[in-house]
C-alpha cells in the first residue's frame, strides 16, 4: 500500500474476494433438505466435519477476539437426533495471524446464515446450533476489531493473508459437505 493510498476496508476486501467461495459453499449445502429429518441429520453431520476443526484452530491463536464456540451446540443437536460427532476433517490455518482473522470472519459469519436456515427446520427437530445467533452488537464488534487489526498491520499483505485464511475455511466447509 502506498503512503497516499486510502486504506482498504478488510471487511469489504473479504466480502469481495471470497464471494465465489461463499457461493460454492452455499451450493454444496443446497442439496440438503432441512425439512427432512435424515437430510437435516446429514447436514449437521457435514457441519460437524468442519466446525470443530475450525474452532480448534482458532482457539490455538493468541490475540483473537473471544468467540463463543458452537461445537457443543452442534454435538447436542446431533445427539438429540441419535448421532455422535464424527472426527473432524484435517484443517490447518494458513500461516500468519491475519489468516486466523479471516477464518474467524467465516466461522462467525456462518451464524448469520444459520439463523436464516433455522427458520426452515420443522418444529420437533433441534436447532440449538443453527439458532445460535450473535449477541447484540457482537457481529459489529467483531467487524470493527477486524478492521482495527488490519489498520494496525497497515499492509495489503495482511489483508491478502486474511483472505487466504477465509478461503481456506470456506474450502473446509465445502469439503465437509462433499464428504457426507
Amino acid at each position: 500500500m502506498l503512503l497516499n493510498d486510502p486504506p482498504r476496508s478488510i471487511v469489504a476486501a473479504l466480502r469481495g474476494a471470497t464471494g465465489g467461495d461463499h457461493d460454492r459453499v452455499d451450493t454444496a449445502y443446497g442439496d440438503f433438505d432441512l425439512a427432512a429429518p435424515d437430510s437435516y441429520r446429514a447436514f449437521l453431520h457435514a457441519h460437524a466435519l468442519a466446525l470443530p476443526a475450525a474452532e480448534d484452530a482458532l482457539a490455538a491463536v493468541p490475540g483473537l477476539p473471544h468467540f463463543r464456540a458452537r461445537t457443543p451446540l452442534l454435538a447436542a443437536d446431533l445427539a438429540a437426533l441419535g448421532k455422535t460427532m464424527p472426527p473432524p476433517l484435517p484443517f490447518a490455518l494458513p500461516a500468519g495471524e491475519a489468516a486466523a482473522w479471516g477464518a474467524l470472519y467465516v466461522v462467525e459469519g456462518s451464524r448469520l446464515g444459520g439463523i436464516m436456515l433455522a427458520r426452515t427446520v420443522p418444529d420437533g427437530l433441534p436447532t440449538t446450533y443453527l439458532g445460535a445467533r450473535h449477541l447484540s452488537g457482537e457481529w459489529r464488534e467483531l467487524l470493527g476489531a477486524l478492521d482495527r487489526a488490519a489498520t494496525l498491520a497497515g499492509t495489503d499483505t495482511w489483508i491478502d493473508e486474511a483472505i487466504t485464511g477465509a478461503r481456506a475455511t470456506f474450502d473446509l466447509y465445502r469439503r465437509a459437505a462433499a464428504a457426507r
